[in-house]
């Protein structure tokens, strides 16, 4: 008969692997106004370009409550439904243990118009068609991704 693992031992691998294969984990939201055809754009202090809100997600928070978290205080977004998981992409720009889930949201309101944090310097609504000067390559590829069926890589 196999013998049960102890919970100490447990701990103890989890830890070891913890330390040994740290990863972190990201959420963003591509918020898109179909009757106005345009997508929601955030533009941080600290790095430049326009991009999808989102963060990295803490202990005991799932993916989806990050997301929902992020949208609220980056643009004031209230998700009125569940979010649709679109892909998971490695992002070695941040590190070679960074991923990024990105979801698509259809179904939100903005509960108050944005305004400028320490964090956020800008986010608006922007057309489809006219997307900001400095919208970051990688926005623009996940855009093509999701409304124009361009291929899915592996990498953000």
């Amino acid at each position: 008969m196999a013998e049960k693992p102890s919970k100490w031992r447990h701990r103890l691998f989890h830890t070891y692997f913890l330390l040994r294969r740290p990863m972190t984990l990201g959420a963003r939201g591509v918020v898109i106004d179909e009757k106005e055809q345009s997508v929601f754009l955030i533009r941080h202090t600290y790095v430049p370009g326009w991009q999808f809100p989102g963060g990295g997600v803490e202990t005991g928070h799932t993916i989806e409550q990050t997301l929902e978290k992020e949208l609220m205080e980056e643009g004031n977004i209230e998700l009125t439904g569940r979010p649709e998981l679109f892909a998971i992409y490695h992002n070695a720009h941040a590190s070679r243990r960074d991923h990024v889930a990105l979801y698509v949201c259809r179904s939100f309101r903005q509960t108050s118009p944005f305004i400028a944090t320490r964090e956020i310097a800008d986010a608006a609504f922007f057309k489809l068609d006219a997307l900001p000067e400095g919208t970051t390559p990688s926005t623009r590829k996940r855009l093509a991704e999701i409304l124009d069926g361009a291929e899915v890589p592996l990498d953000w």
